[in-house]
């Protein structure tokens, strides 16, 4: 079937979902470390106390896409899924700033994780579903718009809510300006996900009775894992390249996310402990500081597919990737709080790219027909880093910066620039079936103004035609 080129406004509709995710993961990245050590946590038990999120998403990502690939009813195909994982990801943002233990904390932590994958994993999908081949750069670009506005608010929110005025904590010790993000977050990302529900119509099979007969014979927990292992084993080339590159990416962006705020509070402002009054304005800053990756994320966005047309995705990608490791490895030479800023704008280039490219390069290269399954394996190597973040960092920062180094997490953090260089290296090495021909040419000919993406509703009603 030919599916028709979408408008600005209807990519904006069916990427706005993505919004609401990134605003709750977003919270995650940027608090939860500060929250386990401000419950009693020492910093190498900080990774540990992730363990249980990515473990389970690294069983949640491939089901769920291979299940969304043989759903189909009255919502479509990936939009129940976006709908259920938004309900659970609400409630746990909800009350993840109410713990009173670390045990609490890291339950409600897996509870979201899991959530979210159920959320963002068919988002990837439905990007392939919609679009023509010429639109999915732009498809994948206008993700990453959202991803990077969300990201803003949730990032920025504490730090926004403390210049209002808002002071305190919980009483487990969690700062109020944390608590109430959280809690916002929770409303912003079912409403979010609520938009893109209700704006965006689902293309059913073309074959409805074949579909349906197909599906039959495929029915039960057993097929779907030999259909994930199908998946895992037919790999295509361009897949297993690009499976590298993803796992030192996401690796670097871990020892980021887990270790750069309690870096800045530790390096910048001088915190003695997680007690100190530094120590939460650090939490702060360093949170707010993280909003301008995500404010360069979503303008960079924008340039990416005409760059990638006049260079290739490969290009624009190890270029991206370099800008963030220079930022991350910048942190060791930075003593000012608004130096911090600057180093953001690189690690939101590299973000811009990591939220995109591969996943435009990835729809080229697996079936249409498995591509929910095949974007849940491809979530592999997102995962699995965050478990080697949590099983290795924790016995290497014991090991290798004594277990109580106030710097331990700015080391940590630098090592995280030094792996986004040599995934830059390695993505030249990735064969593009699509390349910057005709992959690209429809994005060249449909560039994403802000002044059209921003338009939440198209001229031709509340629905995208089906």
């Amino acid at each position: 079937m030919e599916k028709p080129r979408l408008s600005s406004g209807q990519l904006f509709n069916m990427s706005f979902g993505f919004l609401g995710i990134q605003f709750g993961w977003g919270l995650q990245l940027a608090n939860m470390s500060a929250i386990y050590e401000r419950l009693g946590a020492r910093p190498d038990q900080v990774p540990f106390l992730w363990l249980a999120a990515p473990m389970t998403g690294l069983l949640v990502q491939p089901f769920i896409g291979a299940l969304s690939d043989r759903t189909w009813g009255r919502l479509g195909r990936r939009r129940p899924y976006f709908l259920t994982g938004a309900i659970l990801s609400t409630v746990a943002l909800f009350f993840m700033p109410t713990s009173t233990a670390l045990w609490m904390a890291a339950s409600l932590l897996w509870i979201l994780d899991a959530s979210i994958n159920v959320s963002m994993e068919p988002f990837r999908a439905f990007v392939a579903d919609k679009l023509n081949t010429s639109q999915r750069t732009a498809g994948f670009v206008m993700q990453s718009f959202m991803i990077g506005i969300g990201a803003s608010l949730a990032n920025a929110m504490p730090f926004v809510l403390s210049w209002m005025g808002v002071s305190g904590n919980t009483p487990s010790g969690i700062p109020l300006t944390v608590k109430y993000s959280f809690q916002a977050g929770a409303v912003v990302f079912l409403l979010a996900v609520l938009w893109t529900v209700i704006t965006t119509s689902e293309h059913p099979p073309e074959d409805m009775e074949a579909w349906k007969r197909q599906r039959q014979e495929r029915r039960g927990i057993g097929h779907v894992l030999r259909e994930v292992g199908s998946a895992i084993r037919d790999m295509p080339v361009t897949m297993r390249q690009l499976a590298v590159v993803q796992l030192l990416t996401w690796l670097g962006l871990f020892c980021m996310w887990l270790f750069f705020v309690p870096a800045v509070a530790r390096h910048i402002f001088h915190a003695p402990d997680a007690q100190s009054p530094l120590y939460a304005q650090g939490m702060e800053w360093g949170g707010f500081t993280f909003a301008f990756y995500s404010i360069t994320c979503f303008v960079v966005a924008l340039a990416l597919p005409k760059l990638a047309a006049l260079t290739s995705r490969k290009i624009v990608h190890a270029a991206a990737l370099c800008c963030g490791a220079v930022a991350l490895l910048s942190l060791y030479l930075i003593q000012s709080r608004y130096m911090l800023l600057l180093t953001m704008v690189g690690v939101g280039i590299a973000w811009a790219s990591i939220l995109s490219m591969p996943y435009a390069i990835l729809s080229s290269a697996v079936p249409p027909a498995r591509m929910g399954v095949y974007m849940g394996v491809f979530n592999f190597f997102i995962v699995i880093p965050e478990i080697i973040a949590s099983v290795a960092f924790g016995p290497l920062i014991r090991a290798l910066f004594g277990e109580s180094n106030p710097n331990s997490s700015l080391y940590v953090v630098m090592a995280g620039g030094v792996c986004l260089f040599i995934a830059a290296a390695l993505v030249t090495l990735v064969r593009d079936p699509g390349g910057s021909g005709a992959v690209l040419a429809g994005d060249a000919d449909e560039t994403l103004l802000v002044q059209e993406s921003v338009q939440p509703v198209p001229s031709s009603g509340l629905m995208d035609p089906a």
